[in-house]
């Protein structure tokens, strides 16, 4: 019996018709029947872009994928594999900072010397990762913040979240299936196939800092089969990471895009990406592949441009609006944490990656920004002394702790200075001296105010200053914005505050 073009026995008068049709044409139609959904897929894929389109594209691409670019700059400069220069920590691998911060570290911009910090950065391709934290003391403050590579928060771990028992926790990537195994306390699902663990320790003071060691050198991290004591699997594909710097970065983001994206698969959560992804495509950026312009008509490639740009600029006005504005300081008390809290609002995303990436959840930390002055000014030390005066019983509302910290703001470094104080926080209030109404008021300026009161003296650079207020665990009155942080309020020419006048 005849069979039809598809192996089936064919009916008689089918055989026949077909039979009849020249060759060329029943090729053609062999390919058009076949092969009619594929060209669907490379018609769709391939329609020709709308006047506009690519700048659209573009300017959401950027807004979408700062986040993602920004993160990549860190985690190249700070775990990528180059053992040649011996100066990077190998994923997997944990990294304790058992130190305070001083101007002599200039790597971290507005860097916290209140918890002294460990990192891992997970590689989570292959098989997943144990990490174990030991007994923490009570009342000592802790937390381990798990990023994803689009930065979102999607694990807890410490004080808040787990308390301050010693455990095992199990990092999963976003295709792992196996089983729980025995010891294990909580898992991780992490949406991308790496992910960046943030351990921070409180500090009382500096004699404090070797009980901060004690602590950190329990931390651990283990691949799984490490931690069974089994053999590992094969391992994943090495990567050939592309070198970024802020300038390559801001010259070519999509070329990194593209790269970071294969790690970032729309999957699970991530696959109410997917249309997002395609429109991505329409201008060259695929997960995975080079990104290249060529097939752009010189009109597309100034559209491209403008959308980058335009996509920048609504990042810097988000910016602007970033948090509430109270008493002249900047407060963000919402909007930060996993996929579901941020809802595909990229920009906002954006911006946080902008202000501060890493950013905790607000029920982690909050961390108030000094814009201005109650002279609606720019603080400058040069020209002003400063207070900050909390009211009587009206210190930052907290369950772990909070800290007041000095930066110069032309740098957002630490100041030297003659005291070696960088901040003033909670451990720091026995030694403080109080008003007569009991309220407790810091000095912020860059002469001492005298030695009644250098208890309370925070040092000031001669100049702007950049100031920032963390607030740990803080409490619903700081969450609903019941409680602000007081104005800081301009004293006196600084020729004056000298003399401690």
């Amino acid at each position: 019996m005849k069979e039809t073009p598809d192996g089936r026995p064919a009916r008689p008068h089918v055989q026949k018709k077909f039979a009849m049709i020249p060759f060329v044409r029943r090729t053609a139609l062999i390919l058009a029947v076949f092969c009619f959904p594929f060209l669907c897929r490379v018609s769709h894929a391939s329609k020709p872009l709308a006047p506009g389109e690519v700048w659209k594209i573009a300017e959401e691409a950027i807004i979408y994928g700062y986040p993602l670019i920004a993160n990549y700059t860190i985690m190249n400069e700070s775990f990528r594999d180059r053992r040649a220069s011996g100066g990077d920590v190998p994923l997997n691998r944990i990294e304790n900072v058992a130190r305070v911060f001083t101007p002599e570290d200039t790597r971290v911009v507005t860097p916290n010397s209140d918890t002294p910090y460990s990192f891992f950065c997970a590689d989570l391709r292959a098989e997943p990762v144990v990490f174990s934290v030991p007994d923490v003391e009570p009342g000592r403050y802790f937390s381990v913040q798990l990023v994803d590579w689009y930065t979102f928060n999607f694990g807890y771990v410490g004080t808040r979240t787990t308390g301050n028992r010693a455990g095992n926790f199990l990092v999963v990537g976003p295709y792992w299936d196996g089983d729980v195994p025995e010891g294990i306390s909580k898992v991780f699902r992490s949406e991308t196939e790496f992910a960046l663990a943030i351990f921070r320790t409180q500090l009382f003071h500096p004699d404090d800092l070797e009980n901060v060691k004690a602590v950190q050198s329990g931390y651990r991290v283990q691949t799984l089969s490490e931690f069974l004591n089994e053999p590992p699997p094969p391992p994943a594909p090495r990567i050939q990471w592309p070198t970024i710097t802020k300038e390559l970065a801001r010259n070519n983001p999509f070329h990194y895009l593209s790269f970071v994206l294969q790690f970032c698969p729309p999957v699970g959560p991530a696959e109410v990406e997917k249309p997002l992804r395609e429109r991505f495509a329409r201008i060259g950026i695929e997960a995975g592949k080079p990104f290249s312009m060529d097939h752009l008509t010189p009109l597309q490639k100034v559209e491209l441009l403008a959308g980058l740009k335009s996509g920048m600029q609504k990042i810097e006005e988000q910016v602007e609006k970033f948090g509430r504005h109270e008493n002249g300081w900047r407060v963000a008390t919402s909007g930060i944490g996993d996929r579901s809290v941020y809802n595909g609002n990229w920009l906002f995303r954006a911006a946080v990656a902008k202000v501060g990436i890493y950013a905790n959840d607000p029920e982690e930390a909050v961390y108030p920004l000094l814009l201005k002055a109650t002279n609606g000014e720019l603080p400058d030390c040069s020209k002003h002394a400063y207070t900050l005066t909390f009211p009587p019983g009206a210190l930052p509302p907290v369950k772990a702790f909070w800290s007041v910290t000095m930066y110069d703001a032309r740098t957002q470094l630490l100041v030297r200075n003659p005291i070696d104080r960088y901040l003033i926080n909670t451990s720091m209030l026995p030694n403080m001296k109080y008003n007569a109404d009991g309220s407790l008021s810091l000095y912020l300026q860059k002469d001492s105010p005298g030695p009644e009161k250098e208890s309370n003296w925070l040092p000031a650079p001669d100049g702007p200053i950049y100031v920032v207020m963390r607030l740990y665990l803080p409490r619903d009155e700081v969450l609903s914005g019941k409680w602000a942080p007081p104005a800081v309020v301009p004293v006196e020419p600084r020729s004056l505050s000298a003399s401690g006048k």
